[in-house]
């Protein structure tokens, strides 16, 4: 497959956004950064949103028309799970 230059640079961006995003998350859940609660919760905020765009981009590119999460074929389907009360 190959990607026209704009597409091409949409999902390279998104994927390099995501990526460093992701990588300064892991720097505070995993190594240990010492992060203030505000600072952390626009950090999660940032990486969250990145993760969407990056999702939404490659999303685009492969062809894929937009579903929602309720339209997830691999997602739970409520109505298997046996009700524990």
């Amino acid at each position: 497959m190959q990607l026209d230059a704009e597409k091409r640079q949409a999902y390279s961006a998104a994927y390099e956004r995501w990526q460093r995003d992701l990588a300064a998350l892991h720097r505070v859940l995993l190594d240990g950064a010492a992060l203030d609660p505000p600072h952390f919760v626009a950090l999660l905020r940032r990486e969250s949103k990145s993760k969407a765009k990056y999702d939404d981009v490659r999303q685009h590119v492969l062809g894929l028309p937009d579903a929602s999460p309720d339209d997830d074929p691999f997602g739970d389907d409520p109505s298997t799970h046996d009700d524990e009360e």
